[in-house]
């Protein structure tokens, strides 16, 4: 496979001097032909900058970035070609469409720029309109339109002229919550359709999950973990990714003993297996709400609990456990209502109850 983007050591920073602010921290990575790489992180993690850094809107100090064989920024050689010579399709949060164009004459802008002729302007557009379901609307305007299809012909005008590696900035993130589980869809059958190579930054995992195909977790500028979406959900490495990646307990255990990946733990006086998961094992416990199993009889590696609450989520009731001193809180999935004040045996499978 060829990459169609390589970052090799990348570091950057805000300020100069002694007043400057990392950014990045030595960032690699790599974007193979009709891949998609999710940039994923919480504010601040480096992911946008990172995006920015790619398109030529921000300068980085030191590292390299080739896009296919072409050397578009090379610290050592103080070489950055300009942003507008990269050839990348970029698709901001915003949208950023001019109000008073057509949105055939909003795609075609940048084919426009390039000198190209009127007649294969008109073959491009109109080819990438169809392509986009958006054929029938190229004399209307931004403000006629809903969200879902501003940000399709954002993505038009982001594609029109055939770039090797598309850019997406919190592409959704203007949608409301329907709108965006669609366009969600949309998106990831559009890049698989038409073979796209894309980097998208996105601070919401399960975005991030659904449309790419492998993820790269930021924190602080340097890369926490990468991997496929189910690699990065099952089996994380660390305490960072494993709480980013999913809605998670934190139980207040103890470790008493380790044998390798086998863990004895201490909760409130009830002994519980648990598996190590990372190097150090130092005793942050927790396993992701969907695996806790709810039981009326005492079962294995269980932990008896009382239920505070049950709310109803449309497909499952979401339970809420509290110990009656208070310092344990679980939360679990239940297919039935249940009895508020009755106590239940909350089942910890032991290679789902994650020590770190």
């Amino acid at each position: 496979m060829t990459n169609e983007l390589t970052v090799n050591d990348l570091h950057l920073d805000y300020g100069s001097g002694a007043s400057a602010n990392p950014i990045l921290k030595g960032v690699s990575m790599h974007l193979q032909k009709g891949e998609v790489v999710a940039l994923l992180g919480p504010s601040g993690s480096g992911k946008t900058t990172l995006l920015r850094a790619v398109a030529g809107l921000e300068s980085p100090k030191a590292g390299t970035i080739n896009i296919g064989d072409r050397n578009v920024f090379d610290g050592a050689k103080n070489f950055e070609m300009p942003a507008e010579q990269r050839n990348l399709g970029l698709v901001f949060q915003s949208y950023a469409l001019w109000p008073h164009k057509t949105v055939f004459d909003n795609v075609a802008y940048g084919l426009k720029l390039r000198k190209m002729g009127a007649a294969e302007i008109k073959d491009k557009v109109n080819d990438v309109l169809k392509n986009l379901g958006l054929g029938h609307l190229g004399e209307r305007f931004p403000h006629q339109l809903s969200g879902g299809q501003q940000q399709r012909v954002a993505i038009a005008r982001a594609l029109v002229y055939n770039p090797p590696v598309i850019l997406l900035d919190e592409p959704l993130s203007n949608l409301d919550a329907k709108l965006r589980e669609e366009a969600r869809a949309f998106l990831r059958e559009l890049i698989v359709r038409l073979g796209l190579s894309a980097l998208m930054v996105t601070h919401d995992q399960a975005e991030a999950m659904a449309i790419s195909d492998r993820i790269l977790l930021l924190n602080n500028g340097k890369i926490e973990q990468q991997g496929t979406p189910q690699s990065m959900y099952e089996t994380p490495d660390t305490l960072f990714t494993a709480e980013f990646m999913g809605s998670n307990n934190k139980l207040p255990a103890r470790v008493v003993q380790r044998d390798g990946q086998q863990v004895q733990l201490d909760v409130n006086g009830t002994r519980l297996q648990a598996t190590a998961r990372g190097a150090a094992a130092e005793g942050s416990t927790i396993i992701r709400v969907e695996e806790v199993k709810i039981s009326t009889t005492q079962v294995d590696n269980a932990i008896e609990l009382p239920l505070l609450t049950c709310m109803y989520l449309g497909d499952r009731f979401e339970c809420l456990f509290k110990s009656d001193s208070g310092d344990i809180n679980l939360r679990a999935y239940s297919r039935y209502r249940l009895e508020p004040g009755s106590r239940y045996w909350l089942q910890l499978p032991v290679e789902k109850l994650w020590v770190f």
